[in-house]
Parts: structure tokens; C-alpha cells; sequence
């Protein structure tokens, strides 16, 4: 039968395994093209992490830096972390720290770009351009003009306030209690990190529709239960995003207080970042650095889990 139906129609029996060739074809195309870069990301940031997860399960000091051979001694540097109250002050700090500043950004970010909406086009241009030079300048060159600002002797900051009469702020060190510290610190933050989350927001302000907003207010809604009933959900999945990313890199932040301390921060300014470092580097405990950095990066996961997911969702919404 097959032969029969072979010789009577020719041209099927040869299309079918081309029109299959092709198929295949099309469904690997976007792997084959992804397949250099997965490779590329693999090697540049897989091999590096596999070695900083090894080195977290070896005895790993001077002496074995030496050698360039660790010594294993299982998960004895993760209870030792687990079992140290420094680390989970340090962690305790983090995790307020982070939580503040990702606050007070998204809170003041999104305040921004409600008030771009309700300006002139000429001062929304304005505005926007301040906000891309802000986000343009370098972290070590933000620091630098903030420690400038704050400085002991010299600092404008100190001498705005003393003339405002806001207090005697003359020759007063902001970092000499760890409260005032970091609240300069996260203003630093928060100031380098509002141009993105106002200008993203912004963009997805702009594209709520108009005739939700105007039925509300018609009901009779104040301009802040609109927000929270109608703009608020429709913007749920860039706020998740943002919030997200935001908890990512304040989690890890090391250069401004790194720098901001004139790079010897105590105890007390301590963060995982800064506390992995001094593990590492300063006492040459880089087997308990690496099992901090290990903790930092399982909580960054986890809020990169949270990220994806919502950009799964918002890909299945659209």
C-alpha cells in the first residue's frame, strides 16, 4: 500500500520529511541562537560561583592561599557563621537597611512620577533630564560630592542647617553615631536610585487609561483612593519588578559606605557586603567569606525567584 501510495502522489512523499526538516529546524533556531551567550554566561559567572560555593566548605587562610588548596572541613564555616551573633546583627542591619532604603525609594520614586503627571510639559522635560543626570553619575563620584557635602570641617551640609538655624551642626561628625551614619548613607542611596523608579513608573502611569481614572473621580473617589483602587492594581506587576530589583542591589550595596568611611568602616557599619569583606580580606578568612557571600546570594535568589515569577505573569497577562 505504501509503495502504491508513493507512486501516486510522488511529490507528498518527498515533502513530508523536508516540511519535517523544517519544523525541527524552526523549533531549534532560538536555542541554537541563545546557545553561544548560555554558554558565555556559564563559564564567566557559573565557574566562579561553583569555586566561591567550594571554597565555603574548605579551611581557606593564608597559609592555603599559599598552597592554593583549601582544606575541606564540610559545613563547619557555616556553623560557625550560624552560631556567630555578629553575623546576625550584621544580617538584622542588612535586612533593615534594605528595607528602608527600597522604602523610602519606591515611596519617593513614585511620588515623582505622580507629579510629572501634573506638570507642564517644559518643567516635566526639566525634571526628566535632572533625574537622567542624577542616574548618569558614577556610584564613586556621587560618593565623593556626598562626603564633600557632609565633611567635618568643610561640609555645606553642616553649614546650611547652622544658618537655617535648624541646630549647631558646626564641626559635627555625622558618622560618629552609626544612626546618623547611615541615615546619610541611605539618603546617598535613595538619591542615586529615585531617577529610575520615577521614570519607570512614570512610563507606566502614562499608560493607564484616561476613562478609568475620570468614571472614578465621577463617582466621586478622592485622588488617593483612585490611585490605590484603580492605578495601584494595574501597576502591581512594575512595582513587584522594581521593588524586587531594588531589594537586590541594596542587599549588596558595598561602595558607598565602603567609600563613604574613608574605606575602614567599624563594626558597626556593617553590612553582608562589607562583612564578607572583612572576612576575607582584612583577617584572611576567606572560607568564612566565601559561606557569607553564599548566605547573600541564596537571599538575593530569593528575590530574583519573586522577579521572574512576576515577569512569567506579566508575559501571561499580555
Amino acid at each position: 500500500m505504501a509503495s502504491v501510495a508513493e507512486s501516486e502522489f510522488p511529490l507528498a512523499s518527498r515533502r513530508r520529511p523536508r516540511l519535517t526538516r523544517q519544523r525541527l529546524g524552526r523549533a531549534l533556531a532560538p536555542y541554537a541562537l541563545l546557545a553561544p551567550a548560555a554558554t558565555a554566561i556559564g563559564v564567566i559567572l557559573g565557574y566562579p560561583l561553583y569555586l566561591l560555593v567550594k571554597m565555603s566548605f574548605e579551611k581557606y587562610g593564608l597559609f592555603e592561599l599559599i598552597r592554593h588548596k583549601g582544606r575541606w572541613i564540610g559545613l563547619a564555616n557555616y556553623t560557625h557563621i550560624l552560631h556567630d551573633s555578629t553575623f546576625w546583627h550584621v544580617l538584622a542591619r542588612t535586612v533593615v537597611f534594605t528595607a528602608v532604603t527600597v522604602a523610602l525609594t519606591m515611596v519617593l520614586g513614585t511620588a515623582m512620577a505622580l507629579l510629572l503627571l501634573q506638570v507642564s510639559r517644559w518643567l516635566r522635560i526639566a525634571i526628566t533630564t535632572g533625574l537622567v543626570l542624577v542616574w548618569s553619575v558614577p556610584v564613586i563620584v556621587a560618593v565623593d560630592i556626598w562626603r564633600w557635602m557632609v565633611d567635618y570641617e568643610f561640609g555645606v551640609a553642616n553649614w546650611t542647617l547652622t544658618k537655617l538655624h535648624i541646630g549647631n551642626f558646626v564641626r559635627h561628625d555625622w558618622f560618629a553615631n552609626p544612626w546618623t551614619g547611615f541615615g546619610v548613607i541611605t539618603a546617598l542611596i535613595v538619591w542615586g536610585a529615585i531617577p529610575f523608579i520615577t521614570i519607570t513608573v512614570y512610563a507606566g502611569l502614562a499608560q493607564v487609561p484616561q476613562e478609568l481614572l475620570e468614571a472614578a473621580a465621577i463617582d466621586g473617589a478622592k485622588p488617593w483612593a483612585v490611585f490605590r483602587e484603580v492605578t495601584l492594581p494595574l501597576l502591581m506587576p512594575i512595582f513587584v519588578i522594581l521593588t524586587s530589583l531594588s531589594i537586590i542591589w541594596d542587599f549588596q550595596v558595598f561602595q558607598q559606605i565602603w567609600v563613604m568611611l574613608d574605606f575602614r568602616p567599624t563594626s558597626d557599619y556593617y553590612t553582608m557586603a562589607i562583612y564578607a569583606f572583612h572576612q576575607s580580606f582584612q583577617i584572611s578568612e576567606y572560607g568564612l567569606g566565601a559561606a557569607i557571600a553564599v548566605v547573600m546570594v541564596l537571599f538575593m535568589f530569593g528575590a530574583t525567584l519573586v522577579y521572574l515569577r512576576q515577569m512569567l505573569r506579566t508575559g501571561e497577562v499580555q
